[in-house]
């Protein structure tokens, strides 16, 4: 299969949110989560062109939007390959005539995801907000996997996943020849669950188990991202009135 990656190197703001300085007092977090499972409705996980073009960071937030959206509107959105492309172009500087494929900077589609939104089934969705998780902390991945619907990340991919990805492999970090981060590439991927086992990503068309172990090693960037309506629901995990003051703050 051709597969295609177009995360660029990950970059660091000192002024992004840390996700852990919102959250109120959390609930249980339950030990396997898969956030499908959670649904009302089925969703489907297209590969919204990911084969053929470096637009995995696109991809990803289109992946994340169709949870979102199944959870408030109670049903999947029919996100285009097309709306997906012309997105990256646009974000890459150029648009469905230029067409321009060198990858995005996550952080940089992060802050375009919030403002102005982007067009999807037809519709303009935005977010209210992201903030960093801990990449090292699963307790806080799990809970975020878990309260948030799912969170967006960033990796810095082996050649070793290549493989293992081609023998229909879990991912597990090795020793050798094409185990060093980003000898693959930078990859962007929505994360959609969690079990003693490791992580569950959609990329590419399918589901992918990575163990704790690989995520830990390979994970560059890891973002709770949060929707709009979350501002004005009583039983959200985000402390919206100390958010609201930050981000009026660094505004």
């Amino acid at each position: 299969m051709h597969l295609r990656l177009g995360k660029l190197p990950a970059r660091y703001d000192r002024r992004n949110l840390r996700l852990a300085t919102f959250l109120k007092a959390l609930p249980p977090i339950p030990p396997a989560v898969d956030v499908d499972q959670l649904l009302s409705v089925p969703v489907p996980v297209p590969m919204f062109a990911n084969d053929e073009w470096g637009d995995c960071v696109i991809a990803g937030r289109a992946h994340q939007t169709l949870r979102f959206e199944a959870f408030e509107q109670d049903k999947a959105l029919a996100i285009t390959d097309q709306e997906v492309l012309e997105e990256y172009w646009r974000q890459g500087g150029g648009d469905a005539v230029s067409r321009p494929d060198n990858g995005l900077y996550l952080l940089d589609s992060l802050k375009a995801w919030r403002k102005p939104g982007w067009q999807a089934a037809g519709s303009h969705y935005d977010i209210y907000a992201f903030a960093e998780i801990s990449r090292r902390d699963p307790q806080e991945i799990m809970a975020a996997i878990y309260l948030l619907r799912g969170v967006y990340a960033g990796f810095a991919l082996p050649l070793s996943a290549r493989a293992q990805l081609d023998r229909g492999q879990c991912w597990y970090p090795v020793t050798g020849q094409g185990f060093g981060p980003g000898s693959w590439g930078g990859h962007c991927m929505y994360l959609c669950g969690y079990s003693h086992v490791g992580v569950t990503a959609v990329t590419w068309g399918k589901k992918q188990l990575m163990s704790w172990p690989f995520f830990i090693r390979y994970c560059d960037e890891l973002y709770g991202v949060i929707d709009n309506p979350n501002r004005f629901t009583p039983d959200s995990p985000v402390d919206t009135v100390k958010l609201d003051q930050y981000l009026r703050a660094v505004t």
